[in-house]
Order: C-alpha cells, then sequence, then structure tokens
C-alpha cells in the first residue's frame, strides 16, 4: 500500500492548495517562479475546478489542466491532484435538484456556495464517479502526480427522501429486524415502536425532543455514507495509479466524521488546522490536533491546510503576528507531521475567500507573509532528511471516541455547558503543561504500550471496550477517568447504578447516586482545589482511597477524587492548575517523565526521532539550559549548556558526539 513516504521520497513536503483558473494563465508562470524561490515542492490542483473541467453535463475540458501539470513539472513541483467533487456545478442543481441536501425542517440548501451535493444522492455519486474516472484515466501517468485528494473537507448533511432511504437500507443491514431496531431505540417510550422499515425517517424537525438512540444511529449513518463516496473515488484512483497514495481532509476534531474509521480508508492521514491567533493557548490546541491526526495516522501525517495569515471566517479575523506561522508549522512537523500545506498559494482577489490569506498575498512578494514563507521552505529543506519518517514517543495515551461524543450531545442530556471537545482540550493541555508526550486512543485499542492512559469523558462505552480498560489496569497500568464516563452502552441504554458495574467495581464506587452539574461559572471546594463544570453524588465501596473529598454543599464530605490501586476516577472538572497537577502525580507515579526538566514557561519541548525541538511560544525571549553538545539544525551553530530562544523562536538540535 503507498504511504506518505512515497510522496516525500525522503523531504519535507512543502506547498499549499493552487488554484490557477482563477487567474490569467500569464501568471502562472511567474506563481512557478515565486513557489522555487520560497522552496515549495508540492500543489495541490483542482480542488474547486469541477465546473471547469465540466462546464456542461459530459463535457471534458483537460487542455488548461495539461498545460498547467506540464508546467509544474518543469518547475520541479509535485501536483496533489485533487477529485473535485467537493462543489458540483450550477448545472447539476439546475438540472438535477434531486442531488441538493435538505435541511432537517425540509429547507433546500441551494447551490451557490460549496458542499451543495447529497451524499446519498445517486446522480451525484454518478456524476462523481464519471468525473474521476476521466480524470484519473487522463494523468494516471503523468510524472507530476505524487498524490491524490479526493474531495475536501467532507462534512454534508442531508435529510431528505432519498438520504432517508439510503438511512433505512443502513439500518437494515445493522439490525436485520424492526424487533432489534426497536429494542436499541428504545421505540416502547413515548409511542415510537416502528411496525414497517418504510416508516422510519431521518431525525427532522420534531415537536419536542427526539429520540437521542435514533439521532446517535443518523450520525453513525452520516459518516458511513460519507466515506461511501469517498471510497467511491479513491478506488476509481487507485485502480489507474495503484502506487500513488490517495488522502482526502479531515477538519479539526470535527464531530461528523469517525476520524479512526475514515482513517483506516486512507493511504495518508491529513488535516486542515486553523487555531486563532488571539488565543493564548492556541499552541496547546495546535499540539493536540497534531497528536491525534499522528495517532489516526499511526506515524507521519499531513497538514493539508493551515492560514499563513488571518482566515475570513472568525467574527474578527486577526493575522498571525510575525513568527508565529513558522512557530506552528515547525510544532506541527516536530509532533510527526511530513507534509506542510497552507490554504492557499495565491491569495484569491474575489470570491467569498478573498480575505482569507494565502502564502503569496495581496501584498505580494515583497510582503512579510510571503517573506516567511520563504524562511519556512529554506528551512525544511534544511531538515527534512533527518525528520521524515521519523516518530514521535508517547508513554501516555487520551482515549477519544466519535459514539461517545455523538451521544453526549443529545437533546435531553444533564448539562448543556458540557462540551466533549473542551474536556478533551482540558486533559491534553495539562498533559501539554507539563511537558509529557502524548497521543490518542480508541477505548478498544491495545493499550499495553502506555504507562497510563486518561479517559476525559466516555459517556458511552460498548462492552469491549470496558473490558479493556479493565484488562490494562489489571496488567498493571495506570488509568485516570473523567466524569460522566460509562453511563450509556452502545445503544446509549443507561447502566444500572449510573455507571457500569465493571467500571464501578474497578474505581471501588458502590453507586452514583446522582449527577451534580454546576451552574455556569459556579465551582465547589475540594480538598486542594477547586471543582467547575461537573460533580457527582458517588458512594464509595470501602475499597478505594479518597484522594480529594468535597468541602461544600451537598456533596459536602462525599469523594471528588478515588483511587483503587492504578485506578483514579475524577469526579469534577478541577481548575487547570490543579488538574496538570492531578495528571502529573498520576504520571510520575507511572513512571512517565516529561521530555524535558525545568523548562521556562511557554517552551515546548518534542522529541522526533533523534531531533529534539524547542519552541517558544512567549512572547518574550526565553533561555534552555541543556546538558552536552547539540546542534541547531536550522542555523548550523552549536549549542553547549544552553539555547536562547527569541520570541516565537525554534531550535531543532542533534546530539554532537563527544
Amino acid at each position: 500500500m503507498p504511504s506518505l513516504h512515497d510522496a516525500t521520497r525522503g523531504r519535507l513536503l512543502f506547498g499549499g492548495d493552487y488554484n490557477p483558473e482563477q487567474w490569467p494563465e500569464e501568471v502562472w508562470a511567474d506563481d512557478v517562479r515565486l513557489m522555487k524561490e520560497a522552496g515549495v515542492n508540492s500543489a495541490t490542483v483542482g480542488v474547486f475546478s469541477w465546473a471547469k473541467i465540466e462546464p456542461r453535463p459530459g463535457a471534458r475540458e483537460f487542455g488548461w489542466l495539461d498545460r498547467l501539470l506540464d508546467l509544474l513539472h518543469a518547475g520541479g513541483i509535485g501536483v496533489v491532484l485533487a477529485t473535485p467533487t467537493s462543489s458540483p456545478p450550477p448545472w447539476m442543481g439546475a438540472l438535477h435538484p434531486e442531488t441538493l441536501p435538505r435541511t432537517e425542517d425540509g429547507s433546500v440548501v441551494n447551490y451557490g456556495s460549496r458542499q451543495h451535493f447529497c451524499p446519498s444522492s445517486p446522480v451525484y455519486r454518478r456524476c462523481a464517479a464519471a468525473l474521476t474516472e476521466d480524470l484519473a484515466a487522463r494523468y494516471a501517468g503523468h510524472p507530476a502526480l505524487t498524490m491524490w485528494h479526493i474531495n475536501n473537507e467532507y462534512c454534508t448533511h442531508c435529510w431528505c427522501d432519498e438520504t432517508g432511504a439510503h438511512f433505512r437500507r443502513w439500518l437494515a443491514s445493522r439490525y436485520t429486524t424492526l424487533e432489534a431496531l426497536n429494542e436499541a431505540w428504545g421505540t416502547a417510550f413515548w409511542s415510537q415502536r416502528y411496525d414497517t422499515w418504510a416508516e422510519i425517517l431521518p431525525p427532522r424537525k420534531a415537536q419536542y425532543t427526539r429520540n437521542p438512540a435514533q439521532e446517535l444511529d443518523f450520525k453513525r449513518f452520516t459518516s458511513d455514507a460519507l466515506m461511501e463516496c469517498y471510497t467511491a473515488e479513491r478506488d476509481i484512483v487507485a485502480r489507474h495509479t495503484p502506487h500513488i497514495p490517495v488522502t482526502t481532509n479531515f477538519m479539526p476534531l470535527w464531530s461528523g466524521q469517525d476520524a479512526w474509521a475514515w482513517a483506516e480508508q486512507e493511504d495518508i492521514v491529513s488535516v486542515d488546522i486553523y487555531p486563532d491567533p488571539t488565543d493564548p493557548r492556541a499552541g496547546q490546541y495546535n499540539a493536540m490536533l497534531a497528536d491525534m491526526t499522528r495517532s489516526q495516522a499511526r506515524g507521519p501525517w499531513m497538514v493539508m491546510e493551515q492560514a499563513a495569515g488571518s482566515v475570513n471566517w472568525r467574527g474578527v479575523n486577526r493575522p498571525k503576528p510575525a513568527g508565529l506561522n513558522r512557530l506552528w508549522s515547525l510544532q506541527s512537523v516536530a509532533r510527526g507531521a511530513d507534509a506542510l500545506c497552507y490554504f492557499q498559494w495565491r491569495q484569491s482577489r474575489q470570491g467569498a475567500e478573498k480575505f482569507h490569506s494565502g502564502m503569496l498575498s495581496h501584498a505580494g512578494e515583497n510582503g512579510r507573509t510571503f517573506g516567511e514563507v520563504k524562511r519556512i521552505g529554506a528551512e525544511l529543506a534544511l531538515i527534512g532528511a533527518e525528520v521524515t519518517g521519523t516518530e514521535v514517543p508517547a508513554d501516555v495515551a487520551v482515549l477519544h471516541d466519535w459514539d461517545a461524543w455523538w451521544s453526549s450531545t443529545q437533546e435531553g442530556r444533564p448539562s448543556r455547558l458540557v462540551s466533549y471537545p473542551e474536556l478533551l482540550r482540558a486533559w491534553h493541555r495539562g498533559l501539554w503543561d507539563s511537558g509529557v508526550g502524548t497521543e490518542f486512543a480508541r477505548p478498544e485499542a491495545d493499550l499495553s504500550a502506555y504507562r497510563l492512559v486518561l479517559v476525559p469523558q466516555l459517556h458511552l462505552l460498548g462492552d469491549a471496550a470496558i473490558d479493556n480498560l479493565v484488562a490494562y489496569v489489571r496488567g498493571g497500568g495506570t488509568l485516570m477517568c473523567g466524569f460522566f464516563t460509562g453511563v450509556a452502552d452502545v445503544d446509549d441504554r443507561i447502566r444500572p447504578g449510573g455507571m457500569d458495574g465493571r467500571l464501578r467495581e474497578l474505581f471501588g464506587i458502590r453507586t452514583v447516586h446522582e449527577w451534580w452539574p454546576l451552574d455556569a461559572g459556579a465551582t465547589v471546594a475540594c480538598d486542594g482545589f477547586r471543582g467547575t463544570l461537573w460533580s457527582e453524588e458517588l458512594e464509595p465501596d470501602g475499597s478505594a482511597e479518597t484522594v480529594a473529598a468535597y468541602r461544600e454543599g451537598e456533596l459536602d464530605g462525599l469523594p471528588a477524587v478515588l483511587r483503587k490501586g492504578g485506578a483514579w476516577y475524577v469526579s469534577t472538572l478541577p481548575e487547570p492548575g490543579s488538574l496538570r497537577d492531578l495528571l502529573g502525580r498520576a504520571a510520575a507515579e507511572a513512571g512517565v517523565r516529561p521530555v524535558l526538566e525545568g523548562l521556562p514557561s511557554g517552551v515546548e519541548a518534542v522529541r522526533r526521532g533523534e531531533l529534539l525541538f524547542l519552541l517558544n511560544h512567549g512572547r518574550a525571549p526565553a533561555v534552555v539550559e541543556l546538558p552536552g553538545r547539540r546542534l541547531d539544525l536550522l542555523t548550523g551553530a552549536e549549542a553547549d549548556g544552553g539555547v536562547e530562544l527569541d520570541r516565537y523562536g525554534v531550535a531543532v538540535l542533534k546530539d554532537v558526539p563527544a
């Protein structure tokens, strides 16, 4: 099976989306000149070119694309060729309105933007497959081709009748009988029992709260329906070019795709990452997304999109201060990325994203943005041979699961203030602040390689996952779970005792009597810290140690944090510093050590292969004391005893033999 290594060929890929159809052809040669000047070696082409290639049904206009690929190849720039199926041309919506998606209330989502297709539509699928077939046949042998990029940011949801029919087929395959479906969905509640398959609809807008099990299955179905679209196109290009790797780009921590399942269908796992430059914790967010994507890829991965400056979709779109683009780019490389690409190469002058930055901004080749891009390209060339294909070690796994996330968003939940992604980020932040290397894993995965496993929250856990966690602790591992974990089974059916019995035994809990969510901004006193967001009325069974108890309110004196051997249970969300300390204690007792001790505040240390990356996320210079001699691959200077980092500074260090 082809891999990212086949595309990189021992170098770090650097480039971005290139949309030359927006510009006169005389601009193209200048683009290639500037790409070479910036060290760009990869261009993603054709992402939104369906109407350009097929201006009317069945037409094919490839001449411009032929000339473009030839030009890029002559300039030494490889091509990531996209199937342009994320944005059907207007003629499709006009001639085939049944291809347009519908919302939960039945409204049609019209063309005029992008992603305006129903994933279940046979017409859309047939047209997408025909175009992909012709694209793959024409360019299979082109020497510029290094990778296939299928569609773009799969994110379409649809509740139309065609989707309903597809949903029913999916359900029949999953449950076989209506009796099994009725049992799984708990349709005895509110007289929802189904007597025929034809009665079942997507969970459209309803009078009141909808069936959460039905909504959960619809989320599972939607992820699978989109994956069917992806694999259909993937299989076409793979048939023509079995040696060329295939990818599609995930959106960062997006709920609509089960990325664990999707990653198994990709040769290369890629993601679009857009941290907010005004967020003081954006560096940690970038690190978390890198760790998550590397874990899904089980090795090196690809940044398909990032911004060279500002985006255009926040309420206020601030540019990146000088140096921040470089810092975050090299941070991604430190955490396993072998390819760094942007949306987009040349900033658009028209259209909805003309205020979204490009590698070549409106300021042109003399602008600050392009100057920083050139520096990044030059530095990636310096370290590429040393870093590509190498691993990032981690002794800690954070468990993450889409079914649990989906089930936690149901309408009738105990607290709308609890956000699954924010809990992931809070726990990862505690590890990042402690300088501990981290990965993500599925609850059913083999966890034996990790010294510490963390569960920020998994409201839904299947039997196999629970047995896996119990076996991990019984085998000598250390497990720390957050609140509201193990509450429901795979059908979102609440387990007796407020938590699965196997987990209650593992943590030393007899019963979870009540969940006590906290109001916005409220906290609760615990021994040594204050809890936020949530609390629980736990009755211990006498076998566990109370690490911290609640010290006020209705739960005064009851356990807030329990520990039984290697199993910890945290029934609230400690404030950030306290959570960091609690995680640090569990990590230290499990034998986990930071990458580097004694780092100044704001400095991150990451090991990748034989290299040590030091990244200063602060706006002031910092000095890192280091024993021994090391060579900074970015500057060629030797560091003996210490390294000084400028604002947003980076050093990539290699040991110098004594």
